[in-house]
């Protein structure tokens, strides 16, 4: 008897950092645990507004527990995350409107499957999260999307598509979508079990999430030469 795939959503926005971490986890060990894993780009400002949420980063003490925790999480998985040398100014007053567009712009453009999101996504991340450079201006974006193997015209083209109704409005009904889910923040993972959706907020229930889908014994997966993956 074939083992079907499990249908996992990964709601997430390049702005959290935390989102990067699950968005890499998944990504290495969709395979391992035959997920069919489809990215969900959303608006965080609008799901943090909606669920009537406060940044965690707000509260002094967390901040500081934020920081050694994300600098933890990411030497574990070998993800090259650094704060930006402001982070309130990169989160709250850039924000990521403009690159959840782009991303959003991307996921229209993509016919079939989601490498290029991913891609995109990614270097979305680095640029934020690991060499502190802006994600809100069209040369930015531009810059992403080169390196994630657009060609100079495709990039103009998603700028403008971006700018679009239609996208706007798909980056909107799918922030609704993970509100529909009860979401309050980002990473937010719904794993569809059966017909009956089960989420998981933040990156670090992968051990229950494995637990729920039927795949025991997930500290043999994400082992340090399991969680390995180089970045050029």
């Amino acid at each position: 008897m074939s083992n079907p795939r499990k249908v996992v959503e990964l709601f997430y926005d390049v702005v959290s950092p935390y989102s990067w971490l699950g968005f890499e986890v998944l990504c290495r060990y969709r395979n391992v645990w035959n997920l069919d894993l489809r990215f969900r780009p959303a608006y965080l400002g609008g799901v943090m507004h909606l669920s009537g949420n406060k940044p965690p980063a707000i509260v002094p003490n967390k901040a500081i527990y934020m920081a050694t925790d994300l600098d933890r999480q990411a030497k574990y998985c070998n993800i090259p995350l650094r704060f930006p040398a402001n982070p309130f100014e990169a989160m709250f007053e850039k924000g990521s409107l403009n690159a959840m567009r782009f991303v959003t712009a991307v996921s229209e453009k993509e016919k079939v499957g989601d490498s290029l999101v991913e891609k995109v996504s990614r270097e979305l991340w680095k640029r934020i999260w690991s060499t502190d450079q802006d994600i809100t201006e069209p040369a930015s974006l531009s810059e992403a999307g080169l390196k994630a193997g657009f060609s100079a015209s495709e990039v103009e083209e998603l700028l403008k598509l971006a700018k679009s109704q239609q996208v706007k409005d798909k980056l909107k009904q799918a922030t609704a979508e993970a509100m529909e889910h009860q979401a309050f923040g980002f990473p937010f993972i719904v794993c569809h079990m059966d017909g009956k959706p089960e989420a998981f907020f933040g990156s670090d229930r992968f051990e229950l999430m494995a637990y729920c889908i039927g795949k025991y014994g997930f500290e043999h997966v994400v082992s340090r030469h399991l969680c390995t993956v180089f970045f050029l």
